[in-house]
């Protein structure tokens, strides 16, 4: 009987427990998670200081703030790290050259940062969700699609469906094709005349896809894989063949 009474007891100060640590006053309401970001693509580029420093200074040199302030834009952000990479390479060069390297980015004329930076921005928004599939290894069966950019540049974007491995036994693997995860690609098209073959296509893969705001969407670019204009060498005889500025 005892052992009854105990148990009852028990069980009525464990129900009494979860009455209160279920009030309302016992959690906090963090309210409903917003994905997009309130602010438009060039809001977004000046707010990630910490990414898109550099970023956000070429856009301005370039002219190119009322394009990623339309509505309706998408952007591949190239990091600020693909950014020094191609400033590396044009110092180079000039060092080669025996004249003088840059110190700042408004030494490189604006045209050039027009011309280079507007291959990475789309009218109209492009989700991952909107992109044709793309196999780098087999264009002629999954070419991914040619996309025009912001001022003419025929591109292809495409999204890449990794395989899936795993080990069966040691040494011995089962691939199944196209199973894994999805990568968007923006890739710079080296000859229009011959897409499908090997090399044709500089590919610059996405590290974070579909980040929404007010008026379209960005993609940042994975920067360790990429620099800044696809083909060094264009970047950097661009730079010099229109006059480096010095001060």
């Amino acid at each position: 009987m005892k052992i009854n009474i105990v148990r009852n007891l028990f069980l009525t100060s464990l129900l009494g427990l979860l009455f209160v640590s279920c009030k309302k006053d016992y959690f906090i309401d963090s309210g409903i998670h917003k994905p997009n970001y309130e602010g438009t693509v060039l809001d977004y580029v000046k707010m990630r200081k910490d990414v898109f420093d550099s970023l956000y200074t070429v856009v301005k040199l370039a002219g190119l703030e009322p394009a990623l302030d339309q509505n309706g834009v998408t952007f591949f952000a190239p990091g600020d790290p693909s950014i020094r990479k191609a400033v590396y390479a044009l110092n180079k060069t000039l060092y080669q050259l025996g004249r003088d390297t840059i110190f700042t980015l408004n030494q490189v004329h604006p045209s050039v940062w027009r011309e280079f930076l507007s291959l990475y921005i789309y009218n109209d928004t492009y989700m991952l969700k909107d992109i044709p599939q793309v196999d780098t290894l087999n264009l002629n069966i999954y070419p991914g699609q040619g996309f025009i950019s912001y001022e003419g540049k025929n591109m292809n974007l495409g999204v890449n469906y990794n395989d899936v491995v795993s080990e069966i036994r040691k040494d011995e693997f089962q691939v199944v094709k196209y199973a894994g995860y999805r990568q968007l690609f923006l890739s710079y098209i080296r000859n229009t005349g011959n897409v499908g073959a090997f090399g044709s296509m500089i590919n610059a893969p996405v590290a974070t896809s579909d980040l929404k705001t007010q008026n379209g969407v960005i993609h940042a670019l994975e920067y360790r894989r990429h620099t800044f204009g696809f083909v060094t060498s264009n970047f950097v005889n661009a730079a010099i063949t229109k006059g480096i500025i010095y001060k």
